[in-house]
C-alpha cells in the first residue's frame, strides 16, 4: 500500500513526509483493517509532523479524521462489520481502568492511544483501529464531506460543551478554520449569535457568508460582551482577546492541543468576576455519536479542499500557511 510516513519531524515547508510502499497491515485482536476513503488535516497534524509535539515512535503514518469502509475483522470482531462505513478520530483507544476512565471521562485516560501519532493514522490506502472506538457513519453524504466533522467537527463541538454554550447565547469564535467553520453550523441551530475574529480575508469573509453577527480581526474585541468563546488559534495573544471580550462569570474554551505562550495579563480586569480559562482535551465517544448525529439532522456540510494522497506535504503547508477556507481532506 502507498503511504505517507514521517520519519523525522522538519519544518512544513520541508515537506517531511515522505511517500511509501508498505505491507498492508494486519489486524489483532479487537481491531479491524480498514480500506481508507478519504482522511482530513488538522493543526495537530501540523504540530506532530514539525516536531512541536514529541515524537512517540521511530516513524509514523499520521492522519487522524479518517473515513474507511471495514475491509478485514480480527479476533473477537464481529464479521458483519465487513463492509460497514465508519469513522476514526483522534482518540483510537483508552485503557479503561485508570480512575478518569473510572468517572467517565476518558477523553483524559492516562494511556492513551492517538490515532496518526502513537499508532499509524490515515495517510495511507489502509489502516488498522480499535474496533470499539470506531463511529459509524452515514452512507448518503461523500466521504470528503464527512472526514472533517471527525475531529475538527466533533472536537469544536466539544468545546461548546466545555465553553457551556446555552441556547441564545452571544458566542465568540476566535479563529475560523477548519473547526469553527463547522460549529457557526451548530451554534446557528441553539439560535446563539455569533461573534467572529480571525486573521485573513478570505477567513473573515467566510464567517460572514455563514452567518456571524459580527467579524474582525483576530485579535479585535466584539462589540458586545460575550457569554463564552472558543479559541481555535494556537495563539496566547489570542487568548487573551477572547478574555477580554467575557461578560462577568463567562468562559473561554481553548481548543489547542500546542499553545505558544500566555502572555503576562491583569487579573483584576481580565479574569476576576468568575471568568474562567479551560482547556479542551481530546473527546469522548459520546461527544462523537452526538456530534454525527446532530451534523446529520441539521445537514452540516463542511467548505472542503481535496488533496491526492501524493500532495499530503502540499495539503499540510495550505493549513499551516492559511491558504485554505474550510478544511482540506487527503483522498488515496
Amino acid at each position: 500500500m502507498r503511504a505517507a510516513v514521517l520519519h523525522q519531524p522538519a519544518p512544513i515547508a520541508s515537506r517531511p513526509l515522505a511517500m511509501e510502499d508498505l505491507p498492508v497491515p494486519g489486524p489483532g485482536a479487537g481491531e479491524v483493517l480498514l480500506k481508507v476513503e478519504a482522511c482530513g488535516v488538522c493543526r495537530t497534524d501540523l504540530h506532530i509532523t514539525a516536531g512541536e509535539l514529541p515524537s512517540l515512535r521511530d516513524s509514523v503514518t499520521p492522519g487522524h479524521q479518517i473515513v474507511a469502509r471495514v475491509e478485514k475483522s480480527g479476533q473477537g470482531v464481529e464479521s458483519s462489520r465487513i463492509g460497514g462505513r465508519v469513522g476514526v478520530s483522534w482518540l483510537g483507544g483508552v485503557d479503561g481502568t485508570c480512575p478518569l476512565c473510572r468517572k467517565g471521562r476518558e477523553n483524559l485516560c492516562d494511556h492513551p492511544t492517538f490515532t496518526g501519532y502513537s499508532v499509524n493514522g490515515g495517510y495511507a490506502e489502509y489502516a488498522v483501529a480499535r474496533a470499539d472506538f470506531l463511529i459509524p457513519l452515514p452512507s448518503d453524504p461523500s466521504a470528503t464531506d464527512l472526514a472533517p466533522l471527525l475531529c475538527a467537527g466533533i472536537i469544536g463541538f466539544r468545546s461548546l460543551r466545555v465553553a457551556e454554550v446555552q441556547p441564545g447565547d452571544r458566542v465568540g469564535l476566535f479563529g475560523f478554520g477548519a473547526s469553527a467553520h463547522l460549529a457557526i453550523d451548530v451554534l446557528k441551530s441553539w439560535n446563539c449569535e455569533v461573534y467572529v475574529s480571525t486573521r485573513g480575508e478570505s477567513h473573515q469573509q467566510l464567517a460572514r457568508s455563514m452567518g456571524a453577527k459580527w467579524v474582525g480581526g483576530a485579535t479585535d474585541r466584539p462589540p458586545v460582551p460575550l457569554d463564552c468563546a472558543v479559541t481555535f488559534a494556537p495563539s496566547g495573544d489570542v487568548v487573551l482577546a477572547a478574555l477580554a471580550s467575557l461578560r462577568k462569570g463567562g468562559i473561554v474554551a481553548i481548543n489547542a492541543i500546542h499553545l505558544d505562550r500566555i502572555p503576562q495579563f491583569d487579573y483584576d480586569r481580565l479574569l476576576w468576576g468568575e471568568r474562567q480559562l479551560r482547556s479542551v482535551a481530546n473527546m469522548t465517544r459520546e461527544d462523537a455519536r452526538d456530534f454525527v448525529a446532530l451534523a446529520a439532522k441539521i445537514g452540516i456540510r463542511p467548505r472542503t479542499t481535496v488533496f491526492r494522497l501524493d500532495q499530503v506535504n502540499e495539503a499540510l503547508l495550505a493549513v499551516a500557511e492559511d491558504r485554505i477556507d474550510g478544511a482540506a481532506v487527503v483522498v488515496p
